[in-house]
C-alpha cells in the first residue's frame, strides 16, 4: 500500500467498510462519513451501478474498492477512481494487477500461513477475515506475536468501541461496517466524529 496511505490509516486508526447494493445509500452513507472526518474508506462493489458511487466518493476521499475478484471488477473500480482496492481473498492474478497498474492491494487472510505468503509477495496492508469468529482481540495478538513484521487490519463484525483494543494488540487500523455504516445517516457523521477524536486522544 502507498506508504502516504499507511501514514493516514496508522493516524486515524478507523476503516469505514459500506456495503450496500442501493447506489443512493451507499453515496448517502460515504459522504456522512467524510463530513465526519473519514479521508480513506472502502465501498464494496455489490453490483455494477456502484461504480458510479465510487466515481462521485473518489472526488472527496480515496476510496478503496472492495470485494474485488476479477479482473474486470478490477479495471472498473480504477476507471471509475478507486485508489486501491481489496478482496476478501488472496490471489496472485490481483498482485499482479497492483503491479501492473501501480495501485496498492489489500489482500485478505484467514490463517496465519495466509497472512505471510501474502507479506512474502509484498502486499503491506494484510486485513485478516473474519475476525471476530476467529478469536477476536487474542487472534491477532497471537499472529503478531509470531510475525511482528506484518500490517494487519481486522475486520469482520467488529464494534466500534473494539476498535482501541485492536490497535493495542499491534494493529495498523481496523475496519468497521454494520456498526458504523448500518446507522441512519443522519447519525453516522455524528458518531463518526466522536470516534476519531477519541482514537486521537
Amino acid at each position: 500500500m502507498n506508504k502516504n496511505l499507511i501514514k493516514i490509516l496508522s493516524e486515524e486508526k478507523l476503516y469505514p467498510i459500506i456495503r450496500q447494493s442501493d447506489p443512493k445509500k451507499a453515496e448517502d452513507i460515504a459522504l456522512a462519513l467524510i463530513d465526519g472526518g473519514v479521508k480513506v474508506l472502502e465501498i464494496n462493489v455489490e453490483n455494477a451501478k456502484i461504480y458510479d458511487v465510487i466515481s462521485k466518493i473518489s472526488k472527496k476521499a480515496d476510496v478503496c474498492a472492495g470485494s474485488i475478484i476479477t479482473t474486470w471488477q478490477a479495471n472498473a473500480a480504477f476507471e471509475a477512481g478507486a485508489t486501491m482496492f481489496s478482496s476478501p481473498i488472496f490471489q496472485m492474478n490481483m498482485v499482479k494487477i497492483s503491479k501492473s497498474i501501480g495501485v496498492p492491494f489489500i489482500a485478505g487472510a484467514t490463517t496465519a500461513s495466509e497472512a505471510y505468503v501474502a507479506w512474502k509477495s509484498r502486499i503491506p496492508l494484510i486485513k485478516i477475515f473474519p475476525t471476530t469468529a476467529l478469536g477476536g482481540v487474542r487472534y491477532i495478538e497471537d499472529i503478531l506475536r509470531q510475525m511482528p513484521f506484518l500490517n494487519v487490519m481486522p475486520m469482520g463484525n467488529i464494534k466500534c468501541d473494539e476498535i482501541s483494543d485492536y490497535i493495542d494488540a499491534g494493529a495498523i487500523a481496523v475496519g468497521i461496517g454494520r456498526d458504523l455504516c448500518d446507522e441512519k445517516v443522519e447519525k453516522i457523521s455524528d458518531k463518526t466524529k466522536k470516534l476519531i477524536e477519541k482514537l486521537r486522544k
